[in-house]
């Protein structure tokens, strides 16, 4: 007899025996006792117990095997309370040789369970909420080893679909433990995609995890699961072929890496090896998703964790096919908000674009494929929104505001209409922006400003000609290296590149390289875990580590300007001799392509990033041997500041229009005025007309705006009168106070400029 774990009967025969004692005609504790003693005995447990969660919260004691019996329906812990509550808080297996010395522990004597040292807890989990905690304890400090916790997360998701039956608690009381509330509600989250919207909520979601989840027949329950992966694969390839008139470039390659995941080997096998311990095959990719949800929870890597995503929605989609349902463009109400926990880019294609007016999402990041995606098809989209899904019921009313990066729920009446004048004030000010297209951006004094905007995506280039700008003041080189699942090859960069150039016609570009690491891990590209990846080997630090990578880009660029100007920008130098280091690399390839007799570009400058504090006293080192700089205000700031821009729970503590930031931005400006350098602004300062409005009081003539921002800025730029605007600014920035918003504000109404 083991120790620990299930004794030879195995987990299959421990299934059917539990599924057969909760369909016996006792009482349901008279059940639920002889299930805690079944799981007890075979997993050779001095204790064995169940908690369910009450509509309060509260986690009461519902059967035991090993503990006093009195305690049974009298001891109660509250939500988060004890280990017990520690599962059902992270909705995730603990596993400890010593439960009383962790700090997390709670002691009840009326249970009797001091003597008990061995703890292993598991999740009840029903529409991704925990109702209730599978627990097993023994005497002596042992470790539960994985083979063990995976019985334990098996069994328990069987207990929860019994438990949802109605028998132990009331349907009512899991009504409240499971539905959203109806009072109105205002969840901040993060930008994902601009705009705003308002509709009924979608909920996109997988299917009610399956009533049958022991397999009669193992061999039948393969075939069905091989039956329904070469389905899934067919209808992605479906996606990609239909995809085609719907996105392209770099946004089409997410679908291409989403396809790839489908064919990954681990994840296949880890279905395989689920259904033949005698699983249904829903239960099978049931038990996988939930596997992978764990993995995701923990990861620190965020590229991991959106990756892992995508596995889930490919699990999501697989669950559909087997209950028989057809993927194919789903029927919505025509103003549907979809709200997800997350989404792939494959189910996002699925619903009919005229019909989506906003999405939202529990999770995910910026750099999501579902974020990469909505942005293409211009769809509002705001994440990270915490609690979302269980705040939510199908036919709810919401707004999406991607401008402020928030979500309302149930909104006011009020508050609905203050909306939809926002809407029609939206829809009249692009009217005017368009309007304002091809007028040259020049103030009221007569200042020449060059707007230029952002892009990074192929669909990005179609804004060049829709906005008016200029040209493009910052293409982001990286996403194409982010959605593919290899090192995109020479050739294939080069045919990127030239796409953006021949897109610009005479406009200027310029080409940041690859500015990776931190939150932008390649899958490809094996790098060591870092305690603070935001500070550490990324961007061009990365580039000079492996010269290979950056000299492979910097000859895709050359290639690709053949005969014409080309602007490359480095980004995140932090010291002068990186910057050196990275131009002696165009140097090398520029002598490479000569040896070979390749042309060359016509005119070829090469600039850097001033994004890191440091440059700020190195400029007269630095600005001599640049041809051009553009400041990255987004990460400046952050690095000034140490606040980190993606965290919501800092990234608001302090504002960019505060005296120390732009003093340092009016001191760039002023060394590059004195050298003769061209500097730009390309960070998101660039894109808000208030923001760009103190921008151009510094002195700076040369903004970079996403393309949402560009009608707005210029429309402000026609309206300042600069000497009058510069005269207010100096006398701002001595103020003591933290931020000058307030002040710039009533300056602009003051001199009668739209902002």
């Amino acid at each position: 007899m083991p120790v620990g774990g299930l004794t030879t009967r195995g987990p299959r025969n421990l299934l059917r025996q539990i599924r057969e004692a909760m369909a016996g005609a006792a009482p349901a504790q008279e059940r639920l006792d002889t299930v805690v003693r079944i799981i007890a005995q075979s997993m050779v447990a001095e204790v064995c117990s169940i908690y369910l969660r009450r509509a309060s919260g509260e986690l009461e004691l519902f059967a035991t095997q090993g503990l006093k019996p009195e305690a049974v329906h009298t001891t109660r812990l509250r939500p988060g309370e004890g280990l017990v509550g520690e599962v059902a808080r992270s909705a995730e297996p603990i596993s400890l040789s010593d439960a009383p010395s962790h700090p997390s522990f709670a002691y009840r004597p009326e249970t009797g369970e001091d003597p008990y040292h061995a703890f292993l807890g598991a999740p009840l989990l029903r529409g991704g909420r925990a109702i209730g905690v599978l627990v097993v304890q023994n005497r002596s400090e042992r470790r539960y080893d994985e083979e063990e916790v995976e019985d334990i997360q098996t069994i328990a998701m069987v207990l929860a679909e019994t438990v949802a039956s109605g028998e132990l608690l009331a349907q009512d009381e899991l009504r409240d433990i499971e539905v959203a509330p109806h009072r109105p509600e205002r969840l901040k989250g993060q930008r994902f995609a601009e705009g705003l919207a308002y509709g009924h909520v979608v909920l996109h979601e997988a299917p009610v995890p399956p009533e049958n989840l022991l397999a009669e027949n193992p061999q039948v329950e393969e075939i069905r699961l091989r039956e329904a992966l070469i389905a899934l694969k067919a209808n992605i390839d479906g996606l990609l072929e239909g995809g085609q008139g719907k996105l392209a470039g770099t946004s089409f390659e997410v679908l291409e890496t989403y396809r790839m995941f489908a064919d990954d080997r681990g994840w296949n096998r880890s279905l395989e090896e689920a259904v033949r311990t005698g699983l249904t095959a829903e239960a099978a990719v049931d038990r996988v998703r939930n596997e992978h949800r764990a993995r995701f929870a923990t990861a620190r890597d965020p590229y991991i964790r959106e990756r892992l995503h995508d596995f889930e929605d490919l699990a999501n989609r697989l669950l559909r096919l087997l209950a028989g349902d057809r993927p194919g463009e789903r029927d919505l109400p025509d103003d549907a908000i979809l709200v997800a926990r997350n989404l792939g880019p494959a189910d996002l294609l699925e619903y009919p674009r005229h019909k989506l007016r906003g999405l939202l999402l529990e999770e995910g990041s910026a750099a999501s494929h579902a974020a990469i995606v909505a942005r293409a098809l211009q769809i509002p989209c705001v994440g990270r929104l915490m609690g979302l899904r269980d705040r939510l019921s199908e036919g709810d009313l919401v707004i999406v505001d991607g401008e402020t990066g928030e979500a309302y729920l149930r909104p006011r009446p009020d508050m609905l209409s203050a909306v939809q004048s926002r809407i029609e004030v939206r829809s009249e000010r692009q009217a005017e922006f368009t309007r304002l297209r091809d007028v040259a951006s020049v103030t009221l004094d007569g200042s020449r400003i060059i707007l230029l905007t952002n892009a990074g995506l192929a669909v990005d280039l179609e804004n060049l000609d829709a906005t008016g700008a200029e040209g493009i003041g910052l293409f982001r080189t990286e996403f194409q290296f982010m959605v593919s699942e290899e090192l995109p090859r020479l050739d294939s960069q080069a045919a990127l590149y030239k796409l953006v150039l021949d897109t610009a016609g005479e406009r200027p570009v310029t080409f940041r390289t690859l500015d990776i690491g931190g939150d932008k891990v390649l899958p490809y590209l094996v790098t060591e875990r870092e305690e603070n990846p935001a500070l550490g080997r990324r961007a061009i630090r990365l580039g000079l580590d492996r010269p290979g990578l950056l000299r492979l880009q910097l000859r895709a660029l050359l290639t690709a300007a053949a005969g014409r100007e080309l602007r490359v920008m480095f980004p995140m130098i932090a010291t002068v001799d990186e910057f050196r280091a990275a131009r002696e690399l165009v140097d090398v390839e520029c002598a490479w392509a000569r040896r070979r007799g390749r042309a060359l570009p016509a005119l070829l400058r090469v600039g850097a990033m001033i994004e890191c504090p440091s440059l700020l006293w190195h400029l007269d080192a630095l600005l001599p041997l640049t041809d051009f700089v553009s400041i990255g205000t987004n990460d400046l700031f952050q690095y000034m500041f140490a606040a980190d821009r993606t965290n919501p729970l800092v990234s608001d503590r302090y504002d960019p229009l505060s005296p120390p930031a732009l003093r340092a931005l009016a001191e760039i400006q002023k060394k590059c005025a004195d050298t003769g350098t061209p500097v730009s602004v390309c960070g998101e300062l660039a894109g808000r007309p208030l923001e760009a409005f103190a921008l151009l009081t510094l002195g700076f003539t040369r903004l970079s705006a996403p393309a949402g921002g560009v009608g707005p800025v210029k429309r402000m730029i026609l309206s300042a009168d600069l000497p009058a605007a510069r005269r207010g600014m100096a006398n701002l920035l001595g103020s003591s106070s933290g931020s000058i918003r307030g002040e710039l504000e009533s300056l602009a109404r003051k001199l009668n400029v739209t902002i």
